[in-house]
């Protein structure tokens, strides 16, 4: 992506990331020129190793494919390794590397390090902690996002719209494992 294009990009991704929010409860925990923290609290009605596999495993099938570079959600994969990536195949053998699993704990906690989306031309740095628990009769998961880096104006201007695209995946995986539709 060419430089000069960048500040009409992020402004129409801030926006797109905005819209995404719709109605979800803010989750913005900590916000600073130097970085964010986004903290999205659910429960699911489901086992932990059930969510954590299908967290991981069926990723095409609850995530939202507006916030996608190749238009589908079924081009995204995790590699259960370590480094493994949070991908999505592009045209022609391209590719994106959303994030890189750095820790991975199966069926308890899996962090990720990376920047999401039109953070990724940014010098920032983000990390990713989902950690599943046993809560009464499912699942309780705590994605906490942690991003740090330097963007004219603060990076503060991507915590609330991070949170509203990262609530609405998490919110459509609930949905996808409780209902079988992540759009329910």
């Amino acid at each position: 992506m060419a430089l000069m294009t960048f500040k009409p990009f992020a402004a129409a991704a801030v926006l797109a990331l905005s819209a995404a929010a719709g109605d979800a409860a803010a989750a913005v925990v900590d916000s600073a020129a130097s970085g964010f923290t986004v903290k999205i609290p659910l429960h699911i009605a489901a086992p932990p190793a059930d969510v954590y596999r299908k967290f991981l495993r069926n990723v095409g099938d609850w995530w939202n494919s507006a916030h996608t570079f190749s238009g589908s959600a079924k081009n995204l994969s995790f590699d259960e390794k370590p480094m493994g990536c949070f991908c999505e195949k592009l045209p022609d053998g391209g590719f994106v590397r959303h994030l890189e699993i750095i820790y991975l704990a199966p069926g308890k906690t899996v962090i990720l390090s990376g920047a999401l989306g039109p953070m990724q031309p940014l010098a920032a740095a983000g990390t990713m902690r989902l950690q599943f628990s046993a809560d009464g009769d499912g699942t309780r998961l705590e994605v906490t996002y942690t991003v740090a880096g330097y963007l004219p104006g603060g990076m503060n201007a991507f915590a609330a719209p991070s949170d509203g695209m990262l609530t609405e995946q998490f919110t459509r995986l609930k949905n996808y494992i409780e209902h079988g539709d992540p759009g329910k």
